[in-house]
């Protein structure tokens, strides 16, 4: 845990899921400048927070729990389902009730009218892209709108996206390597629906998912192409017993899980990502592939702890080893816990990897044993079985 202190007081805030282990702070630099800017302490006049206030892409909460309190209507946007729990977390900890601040979920309708736009720039430029289209028809000449980011997340892209799609904009000078986005309302800009979702087929080189069209919300992983970790399993790709219950985990757009079905469409398919897009766009992907009949759920939600206990046969796994900027095996080790706790006896987890990651130590611990099933110069495919009683 660790205190977040401001103009309107001092907050203890914490990541979700909590972790003691865990040295990363729930708020940056970035977030703690902004909050000085809205409170006036940085050269210009207080933000009048009287409005509907929207954040979008508060990490883990620290915006919106501190204006909770002090704005009239705040309303958090957020493709990540840890930063809700998180924020709900952090809310309950600062003594806030529980509506006071609406939660909706990148998926969601947007407010029909928002006052105060602050944005925490995200590291997907199509996130962002998408997000101002859904949010510039509730801006008006009056709205104050605000991005906040680490200098190394704020590039020239960036502001040509809050130009093109917003109106005027202009950057703060830096503060401990942070930096502020300003964009003044152009009424006068049409700026369209946003392009995304984006579609491409996957191709011949695609092992077992060669064929398949792939469906792709903004912000996923690779969204324009496959990447060349889910390349390297597709073409190893284990093959599902029928009656089986395979858990596509981390799922991304999906095409591990709908290639597993494409295979043999009598298995249920779960599709788990702390991503709202990467839930909707998994769906997608199985909706335009699946044959007619085959089961399949989505879930958002963190690793496999809404998953019952040794309930399924296959896990299909390639782990993040980042959240946000920073480098951490945290969510792989909670994958690969997660997923011993939810397979059968003899169920079986397959994880894509990059050599260097090292992650056969951790499921030889785990599980007893680690079987190299296929290697490149930069790729491990992984299989891990749980032992029978």
């Amino acid at each position: 845990m660790n205190r977040l202190s401001t103009s309107w007081g001092a907050y203890d805030l914490t990541r979700f899921p909590e972790d003691p282990r865990d040295q990363l702070r729930a708020w940056s630099a970035a977030d703690a400048y902004l909050l000085r800017h809205l409170a006036g302490e940085e050269e210009a006049a207080a933000v009048g927070l009287d409005g509907a206030v929207a954040v979008v892409g508060d990490r883990w909460g620290a915006l919106t729990t501190v204006l909770a309190g002090h704005a009239r209507a705040v309303v958090q946007i957020t493709d990540s389902f840890l930063a809700q729990r998180a924020t709900r977390a952090n809310l309950a900890r600062a003594g806030l009730a529980e509506d006071a601040a609406q939660l909706l979920t990148t998926r969601d309708a947007p407010p029909s009218r928002v006052d105060v736009l602050l944005v925490r720039v995200p590291k997907s430029l199509a996130l962002l892209e998408d997000q101002l289209h859904r949010l510039a028809p509730a801006l008006h000449e009056g709205t104050v709108v605000v991005g906040a980011g680490m200098v190394t997340e704020i590039h020239t892209s960036t502001l040509d996206l809050f130009e093109r799609i917003v109106g005027p904009t202009r950057t703060s000078l830096a503060r401990q390597k942070a930096r502020l986005i300003f964009s003044t309302p152009d009424p006068s800009r049409a700026p369209g629906p946003s392009p995304w979702p984006r579609r491409h087929v996957l191709d011949a080189d695609s092992g077992a998912g060669a064929g398949l069209t792939a469906v792709n919300h903004a912000g996923i992983f690779c969204a324009d192409r496959l990447d060349i970790g889910t390349r390297f399993l597709l073409k190893h790709l284990p093959r599902a017993r029928a009656g089986a219950h395979v858990v596509d985990l981390g799922c991304g757009n999906g095409v591990l899980g709908t290639a597993a079905s494409v295979a043999e469409p009598e298995a249920a398919v779960t599709f788990v990502d702390e991503s709202f897009q990467a839930v909707a766009s998994a769906e997608a992907t199985f909706r335009a592939n699946a044959a007619e009949g085959a089961t399949a759920e989505f879930v958002a939600g963190d690793a496999l702890a809404a998953v019952p206990a040794e309930s399924v046969d296959l896990v299909l796994n390639n782990p993040p080893f980042h959240s946000h900027q920073a480098t951490t095996d945290a969510t792989a080790r909670r994958m690969f816990g997660g997923a011993r706790a939810a397979l059968r006896p003899g169920g079986e987890l397959w994880v894509i990897g990059n050599r260097h990651l090292g992650y056969h130590i951790r499921l030889r611990k785990l599980f007893g044993n680690a079987e190299v099933v296929a290697s490149d110069p930069k790729f491990v495919v992984l299989r891990a079985v749980k032992g029978r009683r």
